[in-house]
């Protein structure tokens, strides 16, 4: 893994810390399409709940970041897995979003997907849409002004894909 980061499934004990990762993320409103009024219980519903499987990032004992992995549709589209990532704002520039995503692409691939591909990556958010592509995942639709940005208004959000 990238500079010791090491992945494990979460657990009901790493509520706090997702909580603490997800709250200023969600209330910005400005990366994910989710409602940056969410509750916590709603926010930690949404990101372990359902078909997610969650897992944390840690280096020698903190929580620094988290994804979680689930299929991106079911029936004929199972094959194609879907990601969501945070990082603790402390640990932001470490190589830990990095070390999730060298995770998850593993993990997809063991667990017999052939692609992963990301829905709605609001395209401002530059520091996700590089690493991303450093990483192979192409650009392969723009949703024109489907994103409200608090601060930027009408932005595009990208469709990004690759094989695993």
């Amino acid at each position: 893994m990238t500079g010791g980061v090491q992945m494990r499934p979460a657990t009901n004990a790493d509520a706090p810390a997702l909580w603490d990762m997800l709250k200023p993320v969600f209330h910005a409103g400005d990366t994910y399409a989710v409602d940056p009024a969410i509750p916590r219980d709603a926010a930690l519903e949404f990101w372990c709940g359902g078909t997610h499987a969650a897992y944390v990032a840690e280096r020698d004992g903190p929580v620094l970041g988290s994804y979680y992995l689930c299929p991106n549709q079911q029936g004929g589209g199972a094959h194609v897995c879907n990601c969501g990532f945070v990082t603790a704002q402390a640990a932001q520039g470490q190589g830990v979003a990095r070390a999730m995503l060298e995770d998850a692409l593993t993990r997809a691939k063991a667990e017999g997907y052939r692609a992963m591909q990301f829905n709605f990556v609001v395209a401002t958010n530059a520091r996700a849409v590089a690493t991303w592509q450093r990483y192979g995942f192409e650009i392969v639709g723009r949703l024109p002004g489907a994103f409200l940005h608090p601060k930027a208004g009408y932005v595009d959000a990208l469709v990004m894909y690759r094989v695993v």
